[in-house]
């Protein structure tokens, strides 16, 4: 695999480290020498970001860079590992995954996961842990600063544990009242969906789930039936705000008289007219509030 490079800039947003900062390390304590083009523009490399991003978690635990830039890769990997036992709350959750995801590393990727849930609950894990780093590493993306892969290999990771938890709830029964959840043709996003089906089924209704990029002509043709009762869906992919209204009003048409719940930062973003029986849900808990 080629190996990623980063400029100064996905530094400091990847590492909240400013840049200014990051440079006089550089000459203070010479902890990188990073390559630089024609142009005397730095260039960094994975394994810069993940010293960076080891300093960082240091930093935290009270250690000074002039400490911090005198140990070696061995002695630096020690401290964190230490560091990781000693904690009883974790609160770096945020870096570690990125050194994870960062590194390619499953192992340490799955078990940091189930180690958050264990500690906090699976409810509380995803929408104070989970959430907030997915939001980050969409950051990251858009902004050059992590590749496709490395958003699809943790999305991945992360989607089998949510399966794993909604398949633990069993198939539920046919007297159970339905929600139908679904996304935008062009929607590709499906974790926030998931676990709004968990939650669901784990408030006593039937799921049909749909997943992501649903047609909407094959979406109608479910309009007559009469099992369902509730819908859902999500807008995480950029949209335009005319195209996300009339969207919502062609569900509105395709499913009369049902119930929409609606989430996403596109909802956020352009505040939508919403057509009467549609609820946008802010937080997991108002959803739930919503089914006793």
């Amino acid at each position: 695999m080629k190996e990623t490079v980063y400029s100064i800039k996905d530094l400091e947003l990847l590492s909240g480290i400013k840049a200014h900062t990051i440079r006089i390390w550089e000459k203070r304590y010479g902890v990188f020498s990073p390559d630089r083009t024609e142009t005397n523009i730095r260039l960094y490399s994975d394994n810069d970001l993940r010293k960076l991003l080891n300093i960082t978690l240091l930093l935290k635990h009270g250690f000074r860079i002039s400490t911090i830039s005198q140990w070696d890769e061995e002695k630096v990997c020690a401290m964190i590992v230490s560091l990781e036992k000693k904690s009883e709350k974790n609160p770096d959750y945020l870096e570690r995954l990125t050194i994870y995801m960062i590194n390619f590393d499953t192992v340490a990727f799955s078990g940091l996961i189930d180690e958050i849930i264990r500690k906090h609950g699976f409810e509380e894990a995803v929408s104070d842990v989970f959430f907030p780093f997915f939001n980050k590493i969409g950051t990251y993306w858009q902004v050059g600063s992590i590749f496709p892969a490395q958003e699809h290999y943790v999305s991945n990771v992360f989607r089998q544990k949510l399966i794993a938890e909604i398949d633990q709830l069993g198939p539920g029964t046919p007297q159970q009242e339905t929600i139908l959840f679904f996304l935008h043709e062009k929607e590709q996003h499906e974790l926030s969906l998931l676990f709004y089906s968990y939650l669901a089924k784990k408030h006593g209704l039937q799921v049909y789930y749909l997943g992501q990029r649903v047609p909407f002509d094959d979406l109608r043709k479910l309009g007559h039936l009469p099992a369902i009762k509730y819908l859902f869906t999500a807008f995480i992919n950029s949209i335009e705000a005319d195209e996300l209204e009339d969207y919502l009003r062609a569900l509105k048409n395709a499913f009369p008289g049902r119930k929409f719940f609606l989430t996403g930062r596109q909802l956020q973003q352009h505040n939508p007219h919403l057509p009467r029986g549609f609820k946008v849900i802010e937080t997991w808990k108002d959803f739930c509030k919503y089914f006793g």
